[in-house]
Order: C-alpha cells, then sequence, then structure tokens
C-alpha cells in the first residue's frame, strides 16, 4: 500500500523539507538528555547515525558532539547530558528527485541551537 495518497496535497519539496524536518526534530527530542562522555561521545554519534537513517526518505545524516564542550564541563562524574548546544547534525533527505539538507547546528550570536533548512537541490 502506498502512503501516497497521504501526501497528495504537498510537493515533493514540500515532502523532502518534511521528511528531513521530522527526522531533525526525532534527534533532538529523542537523543536530547542521553548521557554522554568524551568516551561514549563517538558510538552516540553512530548510534544517532544510524537510527535516523532508517527514516523514510533519509540518505545520509552527518553528526559530531562537541568534544570541546564535553572537556569544558568535566565534572566528577565524567559523564554531563547531551544538549541541543554540544550538537552538530545534518540530515539529507530526498524524495522524488529533489534533496534537501536540514541542519541543527548552536549559533553564538543566538544563542540558540537553530534547526534550519540548509539547502535544497
Amino acid at each position: 500500500m502506498s502512503d501516497e495518497k497521504y501526501f497528495q496535497n504537498i510537493t515533493s519539496r514540500e515532502r523532502a523539507i518534511f521528511e528531513g524536518a521530522i527526522t531533525m526534530g526525532a534527534l533532538f527530542h529523542q537523543f536530547v538528555g542521553t548521557p554522554v562522555s568524551l568516551e561514549s561521545a563517538h558510538s552516540l554519534e553512530n548510534a544517532i547515525k544510524i537510527s535516523l537513517e532508517l527514516q523514510p526518505c533519509i540518505v545520509r545524516v552527518d553528526i559530531e558532539i562537541n568534544r570541546d564542550f564535553l572537556k569544558k564541563t568535566e565534572n566528577r562524574y565524567q559523564y554531563l547530558s547531551l544538549t541541543g548546544e554540544m550538537l552538530d547534525a545534518r540530515v539529507v533527505s530526498e524524495y522524488d528527485g529533489i534533496k534537501i539538507a536540514v541542519r541543527m547546528k548552536y549559533i553564538e550570536d543566538l544563542e540558540y541551537p537553530l534547526m534550519y533548512v540548509e539547502e535544497i537541490d
């Protein structure tokens, strides 16, 4: 059974953006709060990447946890809870030949981890 009837009211471009944006929201709301340390950052990046690439239309996920942030906020427990400020994420989705990249990264000027459409091909 096709899901096309559920998306007939939007363009292929809008569908590609929707799929990338919904995946970015999943990243933020599923993984923020996860315990992370310098030692576990790489494995957490891989887990996020692998799980998000399962989402419909997602062709690539690039994720980086800011190690400098982890180093400068070390504590006696040797881990922190993951926050949006630590993440630099890029999700590429493709639908019907339209490829888009959605990005989330901490923007110093805004003092906020902003999610935005970075590129549309």
